[in-house]
Parts: C-alpha cells; sequence; structure tokens
C-alpha cells in the first residue's frame, strides 16, 4: 500500500478538538454514509457528548484521526457481546477535504492492527453502504474481503440500500 504523503496521528480525542470535531462533522454528505445515529446538523452538544464518551477509554477504543495536526475525522473499534464476542467493527468518517488522499486506508490499517493486538478477538469487520465505493475500496487496500452483500437490508434518507460486509480475521 502506498503510504499518504500527510502525518497521520490517531489519539484520544480532547477538549480542544470541538471546534474541528464539529466543523467536519457536520457535513450531509458524510451523514448520508453512516447510520441514522451520527447526527445532522452536528451540534457542540454532540460533539461535547462524543468527546466525553470515549477520551478515558483505556485501551481507547475510538480515536480522533489528526492530519498535519488537524483532528479531521474519528475511526473505532466497536467490540461485540454474546456469540460475537471475538468481533470487532470499525467505523470511521473523514472530514470532506480529506477524502480521496489514502488517509482512511492508512487510519483503518492502524486501527486493525490496534483492534488485534488490544482487544480479544479473532475478526475485525466493517459495513459500508453500497453507495459508498470509496469506503469499500479503502476497506480492500487496507487487507479486507468482501464477505457478504445483503441486497435491500438498510434503510436510510427513504432509500432501501445493500450493505456490504467486509472482514480481516487475525490469522490474515
Amino acid at each position: 500500500m502506498n503510504r499518504p504523503n500527510v502525518n497521520i496521528i490517531l489519539r484520544h480525542w480532547k477538549p480542544d478538538d470541538l471546534d474541528n470535531l464539529v466543523k467536519f462533522a457536520n457535513n450531509k454528505k458524510i451523514a448520508d454514509k453512516l447510520t441514522d445515529a451520527f447526527p445532522h446538523p452536528y451540534s457542540r452538544g454532540n460533539g461535547i457528548s462524543y468527546i466525553n464518551t470515549f477520551k478515558d477509554d483505556n485501551p481507547a477504543r475510538v480515536f480522533a484521526i489528526e492530519v498535519n495536526g488537524i483532528a479531521c475525522g474519528s475511526i473505532g473499534i466497536y467490540l461485540q457481546n454474546d456469540i460475537h464476542r471475538k468481533n470487532a467493527e470499525i467505523g470511521y468518517w473523514l472530514g470532506e477535504e480529506y477524502w480521496g488522499k489514502g488517509i482512511i486506508t492508512e487510519a483503518i490499517t492502524r486501527m486493525i492492527e490496534h483492534g488485534f493486538k488490544s482487544f480479544d478477538v479473532n475478526r475485525i469487520y466493517a459495513r459500508p453502504f453500497s453507495t459508498n465505493p470509496a469506503s469499500a475500496r479503502a476497506l480492500e487496500k487496507a487487507g479486507m474481503k468482501l464477505e457478504a452483500r445483503l441486497e435491500k437490508s438498510l434503510f436510510k434518507n427513504g432509500q432501501f440500500l445493500d450493505e456490504l460486509i467486509y472482514s480481516i480475521l487475525k490469522t490474515e
């Protein structure tokens, strides 16, 4: 994989990141590619709640994606439970002005490494919408493979969408 020509750091969210979090997250193009739990418009209150939810996790589960000193996106690993307890889901978003530069692929690659090293999981997966081919490509470039396409399983913005499931096993 070609590494992006920018300085990328994954780190805890800090209260000082609030303005950038709201600036980049308050984008309908981003909200349209995520579950309805991701609010639009994205308010300062949403940002404060988000930062406070994850800032003290140890080991960290959710990181700010910092590019050249600016927190411009987020990536997290979400542990599953019960019979799925050896699985974790990756979720992410990135500020629109940073799209297409290889940044999210790099962040996914680092999160996969962090996930397998820090948590007792055997499989990490992601579930992009079929209407987001850039996300699917980033997952593939990070070494994940397409496991399934669930037809018309999602309902977003008044329309049915296919859900893609990408995964990688610890042994891969």
